[in-house]
C-alpha cells in the first residue's frame, strides 16, 4: 500500500519494520478543495420549463415546478464548461408527490461532456434519475435536496422474504445501475465535489462510476431502500463525514435478516485507493459492501485494494458491518456492534484489521480462505464468536479466481486484542500458521475451537508492529454520528413495502415477534412523541379510541374476511411524511393502518416427478402424472413459500409440482391477483387461464386485474430445482 494518499499531506514518519514486523502507514489529509461558484447575485435568471437548454450560468426563478421526463432527454440540459445552475428556492417535480413511487420516470437534470459544472440548491423529486453527469469532470453538486424520488415497490413480507427484492449490482459497464434509479448518478466525473446533499426516501442515493478523485463530505443519504453511496471503478476519492444511515432492505426483526445486497456503502469492481472516514453508516443491510468485481472473479488479478476505512461506525447492520472479500485493505478504528458479522472478508488477503471496537455481533470477524491478516489492538465484548477462520473444502469449478491464486487460508496474526464476555474467542477449520500473543481475555467461554486440517495455531507467539498515525477531519466537516441517546439497534428497522420507516412519522406496525395474522392483532404505535385518537374503523375493533405515541393497540378483525382499514389522528411534534409531507407541530396529522388478506381454503395436492414426467420436456407425461394420486394433500389459507428447502413437509427439494383449488369473494371494488413465482406458474380465474409463465425461471412478479364479487381459482406450479418461491396476494387497487 502506498504511504501517501491522493490530496494527503504525510502524517509522522513510520519506523521501518523489522524482521516478523508488519507495519501500518497512516496520513492525515488535507480538507476539499472546494469549486468556486458564481455569485447567484450577479447571475440572469431563467423560468425553469421542460426541454430547457442551459449554457452559460443562471439562477432558476424560485417556485415549484412540474416538469415531466420521459425516457428520452431530461427535463433539463446542460451543456458547457464553468456552467452554474443556481436552485436556490427551486423545487422540480417530475410527478405526483404523493404518487406511488416506482411510478416516476425520467431524469431531472442532464449533464454531458461538460467541465466546471456547478448545481446549487434547490429540490429535485419525483423522478428515476435526480441528476445524471456524464463526462463532467471538475462536477460540483452542493446544498441541494434529492429526496422522494424513484423506487420498486417491496414484495418481502413480515414473516417471510421475496427474492424479487434482491438487488444485483455486479455489473455495471453499461451503466446496468441505472435500471434502479438513483438521486444522483455520475458517470466520468473525475475530481468532482458533493457536499451538503440530501437524499431520503428513495432507492439509491449517490452511484458513482468510472471515476476518480472525488471528495463526497458532509451529506446525508439515510433511510432509502437499497444504497446510500455506491462507487464502481471509483479511485482515489476522499469519503468524510457522512450520514449514511438505514440504508435497508429484506429485513424483518425475529423473522429473517438478509439485506438483499443494500448497503450504506458499495464498493465494486476494481474501486481502490480511497479514503473512507468519520462516516455513520448504521442500521444498513451491510455498512460496508465491498468486492473485488468479476474482473478479479475472472482473472484473480487486481482487486477493491488499498483503501482507507478510519473511524466509521458501521452497526447494526442486518448481514455484515463490513462485508470485504478478494481484496487488500485498511480497517482502524471503526465502531462495529449488533451485526450478524461484523467484518466478513472473505479471500481477503493482506488486511488490517486494527483498533475497532466489536460488541454484540454474532460472529465478530468471520474470514474464508484469508491470508497474511493482522488482527491487533482490537476491542471485543458480547460476541458469540470473536474470530472465525476457515477454508471451504471445496470451491465453485467455474470461478477463475482460485484457479489462478493460492487460495490456502493461512498467516493470521492476533495481537494485543480484548476479549470479553465472548463465547468462543478462536474458532478456526483447515487453517494454517495462526500465532499471536499479549492478548487479554475476561470471562470468556472457548478460547481456540480447532475443526479438521488445522495446523500451526499458537496464541502465545508471534509479535506485530503496527504505527498508527491519524487520519484527520475535513474543516467544517460535521458530527455524522449517530448522538448519545439517539435511537439503536437492529430491532429498530423496520421495512415496509416502500423501504425502511424513519420514525419521523406516526405509524402502525406489529409488536415484536407478532404477525399480522395473529388475532387479536396487537400493534406499536410508532412515531415522534405525542398523542394518537381514532377517527374510524371498518373491518375491526380496537381496544380504545385514544392513546399515546409512542404507545400500543389492539386491534380485532372482524369477519372472516381480513379487511382492516383505521384511520386515525395524531396531534404532537412536527411531522414529515414518507412522501415529503410536512405538518406543523400541534397539526392534526392523519394516519392509516390497512390489511386485507381475503379468506381461501386452498385444496392443495403436491406430486413428485422424474425425467420420464418433465414438464417442459414431456408435458404429456406430466398431465398423466397429475392425474395419479398425489403424495400429498392438505388444506393451505395462504401461499407464502420462499427458501431452498421443501415446500410442504415431507416433500423432496426439487422436482415437486402442485395444483390448488379454491375460492374467494373479494368486497365490491377493483383488485390486483399478484403471483410471484420461481419456477413455472399457471393460473385461472373463473376457467380463464390469466397467467402463462410455464418455464424455468427465478424470482418473476405477474399481475392480473380482478374484480370483486365470487370467483373460482386454479394454480398449477412446479419447482424444478435450486431456490424456489411462490406467494399469491390480492391488492386493492
Amino acid at each position: 500500500m502506498s504511504d501517501r494518499a491522493p490530496g494527503a499531506v504525510a502524517g509522522r514518519s513510520c519506523r521501518t519494520p523489522g524482521p516478523g514486523r508488519r507495519a501500518l502507514v497512516w496520513i492525515s489529509l488535507a480538507g476539499p478543495a472546494l469549486v468556486a461558484v458564481a455569485d447567484a447575485r450577479q447571475l440572469p435568471t431563467v423560468t425553469p420549463t421542460a426541454g430547457l437548454v442551459i449554457d452559460r450560468s443562471v439562477r432558476l426563478t424560485p417556485g415549484t415546478y412540474r416538469l415531466p421526463a420521459g425516457e428520452g432527454a431530461p427535463a433539463i440540459t446542460i451543456r458547457g464548461d464553468d456552467v452554474t445552475l443556481d436552485m436556490t428556492g427551486v423545487t422540480l417535480e417530475g410527478g405526483d408527490p404523493l404518487a406511488d413511487p416506482d411510478r416516476y420516470t425520467g431524469t431531472a437534470i442532464g449533464i454531458e461532456d461538460s467541465a466546471g459544472v456547478t448545481i446549487r440548491g434547490g429540490a429535485i423529486r419525483g423522478y428515476k434519475v435526480g441528476i445524471l453527469a456524464r463526462r463532467a469532470p471538475r462536477l460540483h453538486l452542493t446544498g441541494i435536496d434529492a429526496s422522494y424520488n424513484w423506487k420498486q415497490r417491496l414484495w418481502s413480507g413480515l414473516e417471510r422474504e421475496s427474492l424479487l427484492d434482491w438487488m444485483s449490482y455486479h455489473d455495471n459497464e453499461a451503466g446496468q445501475w441505472l435500471r434502479y434509479g438513483a438521486a444522483i448518478y455520475l458517470d466520468r466525473a473525475d475530481d468532482a465535489e458533493v457536499d451538503h446533499v440530501r437524499v431520503t426516501q428513495g432507492q439509491n442515493g449517490l452511484m458513482v462510476t468510472h471515476s476518480a478523485r472525488l471528495t463526497i463530505w458532509n451529506n446525508d443519504f439515510s433511510f432509502n431502500s437499497s444504497v446510500g453511496l455506491g462507487l464502481y471503478r471509483t479511485t482515489d476519492s476522499r469519503i468524510f463525514h457522512n450520514k449514511l444511515d438505514w440504508n435497508v432492505r429484506g429485513y424483518s426483526h425475529g423473522f429473517y435478516y438478509r439485506g438483499q445486497d443494500s448497503a450504506a456503502i458499495l464498493m465494486y469492481e476494481q474501486s481502490s485507493n480511497n479514503v473512507v472516514a468519520y462516516n455513520s453508516a448504521t442500521h444498513g443491510g451491510d455498512g460496508l459492501f465491498l468486492w473485488a468485481g468479476q474482473s478479479t472473479m475472472d482473472t484473480g488479478q487486481g482487486g477493491a485494494n488499498d483503501n482507507y476505512f478510519y473511524r466509521n461506525d458501521v452497526s447494526h447492520a442486518v448481514a455484515n458491518g463490513i462485508e470485504a472479500t478478494f481484496s487488500r485493505n485498511r480497517f482502524v478504528r471503526n465502531r462495529i456492534e449488533d451485526c450478524w458479522h461484523g467484518v466478513w472478508g472473505g479471500y481477503s488477503y493482506d488486511t488490517w484489521i486494527v483498533g475497532n471496537t466489536f460488541a454484540n455481533n454474532d460472529e465478530a470477524i468471520a474470514i474464508e480462505h484469508g491470508q497474511d491478516i493482522t488482527i491487533a489492538d482490537n476491542t471485543f465484548s458480547g460476541d458469540d464468536t470473536a474470530i472465525r477462520l476457515w477454508a471451504n473444502p471445496s470451491q465453485d469449478p467455474t470461478w477463475g479466481y482460485p484457479k489462478a491464486r493460492d487460495t490456502r487460508s493461512r498467516n493470521y496474526l492476533i495481537v494485543r486484542n480484548t476479549f470479553a464476555d465472548t463465547g468462543t474467542v478462536l474458532d478456526v477449520q483447515r487453517t494454517s500458521s495462526v500465532t499471536g500473543s499479549a492478548n487479554a481475555y475476561d470471562r470468556v467461554g472457548t478460547r481456540i475451537q480447532a475443526g479438521d486440517a488445522v495446523t500451526g495455531v499458537d496464541l502465545g507467539t508471534g509479535t506485530v508492529f503496527v504505527d498508527l498515525v491519524e487520519v484527520g477531519e475535513l474543516p467544517d466537516g460535521q458530527d455524522a454520528m449517530l448522538p448519545g441517546g439517539a435511537r439503536r439497534g437492529r430491532e429498530t428497522i423496520i421495512v415496509d413495502e416502500w423501504g425502511p420507516y424513519d420514525y419521523r412519522s406516526p405509524k402502525l406496525w406489529p409488536v415484536a415477534g407478532s404477525t399480522f395474522r395473529d388475532r387479536p392483532l396487537r400493534l406499536r404505535v410508532l412515531g415522534p412523541p405525542g398523542r394518537w385518537r381514532l377517527a374510524s374503523a371498518r373491518g375491526a375493533a380496537l381496544d380504545r379510541a385514544e392513546g399515546a405515541v409512542p404507545g400500543e393497540v389492539t386491534i380485532r378483525p372482524t369477519g372472516r374476511n381480513a379487511d382492516v382499514r383505521v384511520e386515525l389522528e395524531y396531534v404532537g411534534e412536527a411531522i414529515l411524511t414518507p412522501r415529503g409531507e410536512s405538518y406543523a407541530a400541534g397539526a392534526a396529522v392523519p394516519f392509516t393502518f390497512e390489511y386485507f388478506e381475503p379468506d381461501i381454503d386452498w385444496d392443495v395436492r403436491w406430486w413428485t416427478f422424474d425425467d420420464a414426467a418433465d414438464p417442459l420436456a414431456t408435458p404429456g407425461a406430466f398431465a398423466a402424472r397429475l392425474r395419479q394420486a398425489p403424495s400429498k394433500r392438505e388444506t393451505v389459507r395462504v401461499f407464502d413459500l420462499v427458501g431452498s428447502g421443501a415446500l410442504s413437509d415431507g416433500l423432496p427439494r426439487d422436482r415437486v409440482a402442485m395444483r390448488a383449488d379454491g375460492q374467494v369473494e373479494l368486497p365490491p371494488g377493483d383488485y390486483a391477483l399478484v403471483v410471484i413465482s420461481d419456477d413455472g406458474i399457471r393460473v385461472w380465474v373463473d376457467d380463464e387461464l390469466v397467467i402463462d409463465r410455464w418455464n424455468i425461471h427465478g424470482s418473476e412478479l405477474d399481475q392480473v386485474e380482478i374484480s370483486g364479487g365470487a370467483h373460482r381459482l386454479r394454480i398449477e406450479y412446479f419447482e424444478a430445482t435450486g431456490w424456489s418461491e411462490l406467494k399469491v396476494r390480492f391488492r386493492k387497487r
